[in-house]
């Protein structure tokens, strides 16, 4: 992953509100949760959970899935692994096992 890519998915997570719904999903894993789930399990207006989810979308963070009239989202476990895997390549000096990874 190169810092230009990283970045955008730092500022997405950069909101408390987006980092708690992108670790709800990353807890859920592939079930991924519909909208009004997210709001109901975060106390969220279903308005300003609509904006959040849109902005972890438009970062990769995030995926979609239409279900009728519904939208499923779930958290991009690769990107993830991607985005850990960016912040430690140069980890400890080139000594990855001090840092615990």
């Amino acid at each position: 992953m190169e810092k230009n890519t990283a970045l955008p998915i730092f500022e997405a997570l950069s909101s408390g509100i987006r980092l708690d719904v992108f670790r709800l999903l990353v807890r859920v894993g592939p079930a991924g949760m519909v909208a009004g789930e997210l709001s109901a399990a975060l106390d969220i207006p279903p308005t300003n959970m609509s904006f959040h989810l849109k902005t972890l979308t438009h970062a990769g963070l995030v995926s979609a899935e239409q279900e009728g009239r519904f939208q499923r989202y779930r958290a991009n476990m690769a990107l993830m692994r991607e985005l850990v895997a960016y912040l430690t390549e140069e980890c400890c000096a080139g000594m990855p096992e001090l840092c615990g990874v």
